[in-house]
């Protein structure tokens, strides 16, 4: 199954497509005036290493050089990782010339309503 979740920012969209591949997810977050594949992160669920109930991720990182997608990426994959207790793969990219603080805010608001 595949859904998809778009979100109008006042500069730009983002686009999550979220697949189910077998019982683990892949999320696909684009966006921006250059939407590309920046980063890729892996988060797969544990047990808390801290032994309390709530589940912990394990997560690993491929970065592009100079891309700083690691963020919302790493964010969504743990998240949807955590939550559904699936592993979760999440690839995109979100790229906008200059992009100023206020703009950058507002896309981590985005991401965190999306998910």
């Amino acid at each position: 199954m595949e859904r998809t979740i778009k979100r109008s920012l006042s500069f730009g969209d983002l686009t999550l497509k979220i697949t189910d591949v077998g019982e683990d997810l892949h999320l696909l977050l684009t966006g921006g005036e250059k939407p590309h594949l920046g980063c890729t992160v892996l988060a797969i669920p544990r047990p808390s290493l801290t032994g309390s109930k709530k589940t912990g991720v394990t997560s690993s990182v491929l970065n592009m050089t100079g891309h700083k997608d690691e963020a919302i990426c790493r964010y969504m994959a743990e998240e949807m990782a955590r939550r559904e207790n699936k592993v979760t793969v999440c690839t995109g990219g979100f790229h906008v010339d200059n992009i100023t603080k206020k703009q950058i805010d507002e896309v981590l608001l985005a991401v965190k309503d999306m998910i």
